[in-house]
């Protein structure tokens, strides 16, 4: 296995930064955060109101992104502390609160994407989750946290930012877009995207991860699994 020293050698800024880039190889390019979906099902209009998204994206980050970001602080949480309380309880109380398969299946895909990278790089989480395990996305995100140095609210707000802008750059790639409109909306969700960190930066118990749902979301992603032509995963 490769030396983790470069991992260890990154500040705990930095590693957030790495793991929120878009090129950062874990796969999840593969699904829009549920926006190709909602736009099948009449979001914008068939392009005629854009600024659509950004209520799409502001949505999330009070639901499934917060969902997921006060799993990650947990799982980091869990991983630094060691208790009863262990992982598997954690992601217990994540699938309680993601009711859809596909959304489900969708975060454990990426999560497996996130582990790999994680055994090379910062081979500390592999004594959290072992190689190959099928554990959702913030579960994994979470771990890496614990291993790298990043605090409860570094952690909200790497899920909180990849979020909106997972869905931003899956609006470039469905809708004729400016490139400088979508990253002001990025941009005006900042203070939202914060907001929610601060909100979910202090959890250690998997019953206190936000359980906030998104009918809409679980619906449209039951659905799109279905169709024979389609973009993202989900």
């Amino acid at each position: 296995m490769p030396s983790s020293e470069p991992g260890r050698e990154g500040s705990p800024e930095l590693v957030a930064m790495m793991l929120a880039d878009a090129r950062f190889p874990s796969g999840g390019y593969a699904q829009s955060a549920g926006l190709e979906p909602a736009v099948r099902a009449g979001l914008t209009g068939d392009g005629a109101r854009p600024a659509d998204v950004a209520r799409f994206a502001a949505g999330r980050l009070r639901t499934a992104a917060a969902v997921d970001a006060g799993t990650a602080v947990v799982a980091r949480h869990v991983a630094l502390h060691p208790t009863p309380v262990g992982l598997p309880d954690v992601e217990t109380a994540w699938a309680a609160r993601t009711p859809s398969r596909p959304l489900r299946e969708a975060s454990r895909l990426t999560g497996r994407g996130y582990l790999r990278l994680a055994g090379w790089l910062w081979p500390e989480a592999l004594a959290h989750l072992r190689p190959g395990a099928v554990a959702p996305r913030p579960v994994v995100v979470g771990v890496v946290g614990a291993v790298t140095g990043l605090s409860g609210l570094q952690v909200a707000r790497l899920v909180g930012y990849d979020d909106v802008q997972t869905v931003a750059s899956a609006a470039l790639k469905l809708l004729p877009l400016d490139p400088a409109e979508v990253a002001g909306w990025v941009l005006a969700l900042h203070g939202q995207v914060d907001a929610m960190a601060a909100a979910v930066a202090g959890l250690t118990r998997p019953e206190d991860i936000p359980d906030q749902g998104a009918p809409a979301l679980d619906v449209n992603a039951e659905r799109h699994r279905r169709e024979e032509m389609r973009l993202f995963h989900v």
